[in-house]
């Protein structure tokens, strides 16, 4: 029950090789610069209180970044340089880095479900209002539902688009279906109403 001068708390959980995909076709693809988490952690919280009501102020309290990560073992200097420079990122920003080692052969076998188990396990304690899932995977149409179940509305924060090798990046319909809100990040750039917001989300390269 929502009391005056209530926060709604907000959760972002991040399928890490999803954001990451995106975060690249924008920088090298379409070169707007870096998609940045803490002024998008801020548009989330400025979308939310445009749907929500009821709430004194809107904050992120809680955001994690789920992906697999692999052995160094055939790893390019590149590769490892571009790992630390997430890694401080994810740390700027207050995102909790929850890597699940894998192998090359697994690729990044249950990562989903680990996801899953956090969004529920913060979810149960009661500490969020809203979790924002960063996905298009549909398997994450049951934690959507379970999440609903214990009054916790979900946002889905995805990017349709078709990078240059035809390959796609889009939401599952079902994932569409059980969320209480949805944003196309890449839609913003031509909403009236979020245009300005839009390129707030990205960094040049001169300022890292």
């Amino acid at each position: 029950m929502r009391t005056i001068g209530s926060i709604c708390r907000i959760g972002v959980f991040y399928d890490g090789s999803f954001f990451a995909y995106a975060q690249r076709y924008l920088y090298h693809e379409r070169q707007l610069g870096w998609l940045s988490f803490q002024p998008l952690h801020t548009f989330f919280e400025e979308f939310l209180a445009q749907k929500e009501q009821g709430y004194s102020s809107y904050k992120v309290v809680y955001a994690a970044w789920h992906q697999g990560l692999f052995t160094a073992r055939n790893a390019t200097e590149e590769q490892l340089r571009s790992d630390r420079n997430l890694y401080h990122d994810l740390m700027h920003a207050g995102i909790e880095p929850k890597y699940l080692p894998v192998s090359q052969q697994d690729k990044e076998k249950g990562v989903d479900i680990a996801m899953a188990v956090d969004a529920l396990q913060v979810g149960l304690d009661g500490k969020l209002d809203i979790a924002i899932l960063v996905t298009g995977d549909g398997d994450f149409v049951p934690l959507a539902r379970a999440l609903n179940k214990q009054g916790i509305r979900v946002l889905a924060a995805f990017f349709e688009f078709k990078d240059n090798r035809g390959k796609k990046s889009f939401i599952n319909e079902r994932l569409l279906n059980a969320c209480n809100y949805a944003v196309d990040i890449i839609k913003l750039e031509n909403d009236k109403d979020f245009k300005t917001s839009f390129k707030r989300l990205f960094r040049k390269q001169s300022d890292w």
